[in-house]
């Protein structure tokens, strides 16, 4: 029997295994401001990498959940000289749910499916990548070192793991990021690069019936800078804005002295990033309303992914490696944001939404399914093995 179907014969015994692990994850809080829950979830990973004779290492994070490292010595780098050596294996713990979220709906597995809050995004890929160490832990055949990257924050923008994961991404020759496989079962090859930012608008307080001429509305300003900022949309060149929150005001008989709105801007190419973010910066320094301030504070970002000639070979990899477990992938753009985009903007190739099929993520109707589980990690561990032959 080859390695390689050692590895994808064990990863098809451990159907049932993964799938307690993936319960076990979604059963824990992990919302990305909730660090001592996004913590439980790294322990997790850390006691089962160890149990299959992995070594770990833990990236201590100030404010969010600590980033895990597991690796897995492999072959020699491909090339003399070859710094870039390193396989990784990416994926986010923490969710987008308060807290509590686990006991209110607790994981489930109904017909084909599995629900639970972050069951797809994205737990089930987390759980994947921790097999498919193992699996190479147990049988060996990678090509190179391997390296699972477990961060904590990816739903607000990776402020903390960011640069752990540039730093990993300085030595990698190539990254897969376990982000669920799209509804189609399509992986992702490009991604939109995304700015949040919170604008903070002070006016000033007065009773607004007896001294209504003594006010300035931070919320009459905030509505002329977000009608301002909406307009930038353009959505042939990809250009979206969003202001998703608003809050202000003092109360309904008081002229508004604070108001704070958060704004979500996505682009494909960072030169419209950049265009776009000085329009706003305009915007948010323009008065409206005489007597108004305002400031901007950029509170994550994520760079575009967008596919290079060295990223497609790694598609043509993973695809012909996915169909001997009987998927027909494609690869598609989608214009939501990952941690993906930092390891592409740094020239590595990188393949994203590798992790098993789910949907409706973000919401309580987020499903997994279920029999996507073992064929995508098996569709991994055989595209690692043959990265080589492909040159890569």
């Amino acid at each position: 029997m080859t390695t390689e179907a050692a590895i994808t014969d064990w990863i098809a015994s451990q159907k049932d295994a993964m799938l307690a692990e993936i319960e076990a994850m979604v059963n824990t809080d992990g919302g990305s401001y909730d660090k001592p829950g996004v913590d439980r979830t790294g322990a997790q990973v850390v006691r089962f990498l160890e149990a299959h004779g992995i070594a770990t290492e833990a990236v201590p994070r100030e404010k969010h959940g600590d980033c895990i490292r597991g690796i897995v010595e492999g072959g020699h780098a491909l090339g003399t000289g070859n710094q870039r050596s390193n396989i990784v294996l990416m994926g986010h713990r923490d969710t987008v749910f308060p807290k509590g979220e686990p006991e209110r709906r607790p994981f489930r597995i109904e017909g084909a499916r599995a629900y639970g809050p972050g069951v797809a995004d994205m737990k089930a890929g987390i759980v994947m990548n921790m097999f498919v160490l193992a699996a190479f832990a147990k049988f060996g055949g990678a090509p190179g070192p391997l390296v699972g990257l477990f961060t904590g924050d990816e739903e607000i923008g990776s402020p903390e793991g960011r640069p752990v994961i540039e730093a990993e991404a300085a030595n990698a020759r190539v990254v897969f990021n376990s982000e669920p496989g799209r509804v189609s079962g399509n992986v992702v090859k490009a991604r939109k690069g995304g700015v949040f930012s919170v604008v903070d608008v002070e006016g000033k307080a007065a009773h607004s019936g007896g001294n209504f001429e003594a006010g300035i509305s931070a919320i009459g300003e905030a509505a002329h800078k977000i009608v301002a900022i909406h307009a930038l949309t353009d959505l042939k060149r990809g250009i979206t804005l969003n202001v998703g929150l608003i809050e202000g005001g003092q109360s309904v008989n008081t002229t508004a002295p604070s108001c704070r709105f958060q704004i979500d801007l996505r682009t494909i190419d960072l030169a419209d990033r950049d265009e776009v973010m000085g329009k706003i910066h305009d915007i948010v320094a323009r008065a409206y309303v005489p007597g108004t301030r305002a400031t901007l504070t950029i509170k994550g970002e994520f760079r575009p992914l967008n596919p290079t000639p060295e990223s497609e070979r790694v598609f043509s990899v993973y695809q012909a490696a996915a169909a001997e477990s009987g998927l027909k992938v494609e690869a598609e753009f989608t214009g939501g944001c990952a941690d993906s985009g930092f390891t592409a903007a740094l020239g590595v190739p990188t393949l994203c939404g590798v992790g098993p099929v789910g949907g409706l993520a973000h919401s309580p109707q987020e499903y997994l399914e279920v029999e996507s589980i073992v064929p995508r990690a098996q569709a991994m561990a055989r595209a690692i093995i043959r990265l080589e032959q492909a040159g890569l």
